[in-house]
């Protein structure tokens, strides 16, 4: 059985382990092992989601018969009002295919909906294959950007948009 739900700060641990299950595999291809390192204890530090769910982004947790298998994290009003923005969706790589990143993309939707949302945002790298996932899902690319995130280290990304309102 497919369950998705919220986790709060208590479980937000989870989500640091499944990404430290998931990047380097996702990205091996794409980043060096250090770039990879780096991001990893930038972005997935416990005490950091910690604050970002202290101060609103919402965290899904995707579970197969109970066993952790990928997550979901949300920013609503970003940048402004009637936006929501999708910061992290992953998935284990042995899962991936099979229909868990749409149940993810689905409950990002949901939220869109309750919220009362006009669009949804979010950065892919360039060069990641689930540019064309979100592609199929309705996703456009209104353009692209690079990041500096410091040692010398660049996220190359498209930014993406969905409308789910006119």
């Amino acid at each position: 059985m497919i369950e998705v739900k919220q986790i709060h700060s208590e479980e937000i641990f989870i989500v640091n382990q499944l990404a430290h299950q998931i990047w380097p595999t996702t990205f091996k291809d794409i980043l060096s092992e250090e770039q990879i390192k780096y991001m990893l204890d930038w972005m997935y530090d416990v005490n950091t989601l910690q604050e970002q769910v202290k101060t609103g982004f919402l965290y899904y947790l995707l579970t197969e018969n109970g066993k952790a298998c990928g997550f979901l994290g949300l920013e609503p009003n970003f940048p402004d009002a009637d936006y929501l923005r999708i910061h992290k969706l992953y998935v284990l790589p042995e899962k991936q295919g099979k229909g868990f990143g749409r149940e993810l993309f689905n409950q990002a939707m949901n939220v869109a909906f309750d919220l009362d949302c006009h669009s949804i945002h979010l950065n892919v790298n360039r060069f990641n294959k689930a540019s064309e996932f979100y592609q199929y899902l309705g996703f456009k690319i209104t353009k692209e950007e690079d990041i500096d995130i410091g040692k010398g280290f660049l996220m190359e990304d498209f930014v993406m948009e969905l409308r789910v309102k006119k």
